[in-house]
């Protein structure tokens, strides 16, 4: 099977009605909007559905990038959330993704892909403009915490990212906690 190009873009405030337009179409995203890593767990569940689209609109309007979009032309296809670690509250408290020393890094915490644009390469285009913005933002290490996928287990957590998708970009594993979730570092020094 043969991968689609797509276009990458950060997402910007002049971008918040493609990335609006994305998470609308999903069923979990227009509840979750990507806040579950920022927020404490009550704030997060409080925040269910508009709370948390607030959360991620403070984000994009206050001008950090919580992450990257994907088009097909004028099409918003694809979200691949990232920012630096310290910017997670639940992943900073998290025990099976507690940081494995003191190093500082970005963090890419889940993908969201389109109905329609599955299965066409998405994720690792995705990862691959995600290296290359951490890389511009002046990033060292980028890390990931993706679902390794066995037969149907795993299959409805792939908004984390596979293991296989982050492998394939040149990340390597250097924990693992969970049996199916390992953290992935890639070391963005040229």
């Amino acid at each position: 099977m043969s991968e689609t190009s797509f276009a990458f873009a950060p997402g910007t405030p002049d971008r918040w009605d493609d990335l609006e337009n994305l998470f609308r179409d999903s069923s979990y995203p227009q509840r979750c909007w990507c806040a579950y890593w920022y927020l404490p767990n009550k704030d997060f569940k409080d925040g269910w559905g508009e709370g948390n689209r607030a959360e991620l609109l403070s984000r994009v309007s206050s001008g950090r990038v919580p992450g990257l979009l994907a088009y097909e032309g004028d099409l918003p296809v694809g979200w691949c959330a990232m920012a630096p670690r310290e910017e997670h509250d639940r992943l900073n408290r998290s025990k099976p993704f507690a940081p494995i020393d003191d190093t500082k890094v970005w963090s890419i915490t889940c993908f969201i892909v389109r109905k329609g644009y599955r299965r066409k390469g998405m994720m690792r285009q995705l990862i691959g403009a995600a290296i290359a913005h951490a890389r511009e933002q002046g990033a060292t290490v980028l890390e990931g915490y993706p679902v390794e996928v066995c037969g149907k287990s795993g299959r409805s957590e792939l908004y984390f990212g596979t293991l296989r998708a982050f492998l394939d970009n040149g990340f390597t594993e250097v924990a693992r906690r969970l049996p199916s979730r390992p953290m992935v570092r890639l070391s963005l020094n040229r």
